[in-house]
């Protein structure tokens, strides 16, 4: 059920690594950047027998019983499986369970089968008062999945085991799948009958349908496949009063709109079993280029363009000058002919006024998926539009590199972490005219809080990942030294103080992350006071005993 290679101190399986060698760049350049020390020593995490773990508190009646539910199996109290299920991937969880700090383990862990046994587990928490989390993969950074501190038990509940294409309707380009299937199972059965359901987040190899839902996910195409809000017909929800099902129509106006109370409600009402999703032939050719502007205002004028005037792209990712910069410190070295045209090309564009560096050029990564013809008939009209906005063309064989490490790059944060460097993300979006604002304050806020938490110079990146005809999000990484023995609390600060400058330069509180327990504190802010009793009164229909997932959405 579980992934048997799983790293539980770090991101993905055991047996894959962002590797470093050929890259001879990066480390010097991060150095300088960071200020980091010459010699670097890595501390690895503790290992898993050396984890003090609080003892199970559910006594073998209560085990027995929930075996009776969901089969012997289907409960799980080893060490292994209790630190896999006691937090997700963000930073702050990975700092606390390299050092061994798992505060807040489950008390067991239920792998149901079906429908009925996610009812009847549900039903067996109420009766008790025991906290049900909800697991899909695991990959929040926003703290959805951990156990909250309190008395009271918790069991996880993984869907791992409801992972079936359940039917195609060829006709009408839908699919009914079951929540934990993840994202490579939902794309290989979909695969067999010609389809793709076209969402390919950054955690796509790890984590489920269910959990995309959960948090209004989007993934990297989400530009021409659209976030996972607008790719869900209908969805059912088990809760712990009984079963919400929106109706399996292409639109309806029989008032607000139950499938939304389902879609982002990450575990707080109950557990999404099963989703009919929209699907699309799977695509003839998928062409990816890359392109270069002079300045980030050049490149978003040309994402603009092809917003309002078309055509529409599948993916549209622009770097700044300080992500494009660091691409090339990762790029690999390369030597004799292909190294001599690399350095030619340098200082081609050199001379026809791109930069390379972090105060220069910025990078686009544009893509169209689809049908030979109509594709190419895309591409003449969007790089028309791209050298009208003075975009360099970069050809294919850079929208094939980044296809080759798009699912790599979070193997890379393990390796930092290892090195005491801080690195996590911020996400948000908001319309083109105020795009440029919210970035400068929020990068500016990110750099002055590294700064003060003694994190350094540090080193702030951003690029701007889904795009609408209204406006962008971004996606900021920022990096800088750790502050020894106060790693999470130097997080903290500069997490604090990017949500506040997010939120008052008019960004919004999460573009496609969620909520979680990590942007809880912030969530009356945006929603309002009037917005958040709504919440809550869905809370107290839906979970009356309140044992599901507390303290994310606030609730």
């Amino acid at each position: 059920m579980d992934i048997p290679n799983l790293r539980w101190w770090g991101w993905g399986t055991l047996d894959r690594t962002f590797p470093l060698e050929g890259r001879p760049r990066f480390w010097p350049t991060l150095r300088a950047w960071l200020e980091l020390p010459e010699e670097l020593r890595e501390r690895p995490p503790v290992p898993l027998e050396e984890i003090d773990l609080r003892p199970p508190r559910l006594d073998d009646p209560m085990l027995a019983s929930l075996r009776r539910i969901v089969g012997e199996e289907g409960v799980r109290t080893d060490r292994r499986a209790r630190v896999e299920h006691a937090c997700g991937k963000a930073y702050r969880d990975l700092v606390r369970v390299r050092a061994g700090q798992v505060p807040n383990p489950p008390d067991a862990i239920v792998y149901p089968a079906d429908e009925g046994q996610v009812a009847a587990v549900l039903a067996w928490a109420a009766d008790r008062d025991v906290v049900v989390v909800p697991f899909g993969g695991g990959s929040t950074v926003l703290g959805a999945v951990e156990p909250p501190p309190g008395d009271r038990p918790v069991i996880t509940l993984d869907m791992a085991r409801l992972d079936r294409l359940v039917a195609v309707d060829r006709e009408s380009w839908t699919a009914r799948i079951q929540a934990g299937a993840t994202g490579p199972e939902v794309e290989a059965q979909l695969g067999e009958h010609g389809f793709t359901l076209g969402h390919f987040p950054q955690s796509f190899e790890f984590s489920t349908l269910g959990g995309w839902i959960a948090t209004r996910g989007a993934g990297q195409t989400s530009t021409g496949y659209g976030k996972i809000e607008q790719m869900t017909l209908a969805a059912r929800l088990v809760t712990p009063v009984g079963i919400l099902e929106a109706q399996e129509v292409p639109a309806v106006a029989t008032g607000p709109s139950l499938l939304d109370v389902i879609v982002g409600s990450e575990g707080a009402y109950g557990v999404i079993t099963e989703a009919t999703m929209r699907i699309r032939p799977r695509p003839q050719v998928q062409d990816y280029r890359g392109f270069l502007f002079r300045t980030l205002e050049d490149g978003i004028a040309a994402l603009r363009d092809l917003m309002h005037r078309g055509p529409r792209p599948t993916i549209a990712r622009l770097s700044d000058g300080p992500e494009t910069a660091a691409s090339i410190a990762l790029a690999h070295e390369h030597r004799g002919l292909r190294g001599l045209i690399e350095r030619g090309l340098e200082g081609y564009l050199a001379r026809r006024g791109y930069r390379l560096g972090p105060e220069g050029s910025c990078f686009l990564l544009l893509g169209y998926d689809g049908a030979v013809a109509r594709v190419a008939r895309r591409w003449r009209r969007a790089e028309e539009i791209c050298r009208d906005h003075g975009g360099f063309p970069l050809g294919r064989s850079a929208g094939e590199s980044w296809k080759r490490d798009r699912f790599a790059h979070p193997y890379l944060r393990d390796t930092l972490l290892g090195f005491g460097v801080m690195v996590d993300t911020v996400e948000t979006a908001t319309s083109w005219s105020n795009l440029l604002h919210l970035y400068e304050e929020m990068t500016t806020a990110i750099r002055a809080a590294i700064r003060a938490s003694e994190g350094g110079p540090g080193y702030v990146m951003t690029h701007i990942s889904h795009i609408y005809e209204e406006g962008a999000s971004l996606y900021t990484t920022f990096l800088g030294r750790q502050a020894s023995g106060r790693e999470v609390e130097q997080w903290w600060e500069v997490k604090r103080a990017a949500t506040e400058a997010v939120l008052s330069a008019g960004g919004v509180l999460s573009h496609h992350h969620g909520i979680g327990r990590d942007h809880a504190p912030w969530l009356a802010q945006e929603a309002g006071p009037i917005g958040v009793r709504i919440l809550q009164v869905l809370k107290k229909a839906l979970d009356p005993a309140g044992v599901m997932n507390p303290g994310v959405l606030g609730l």
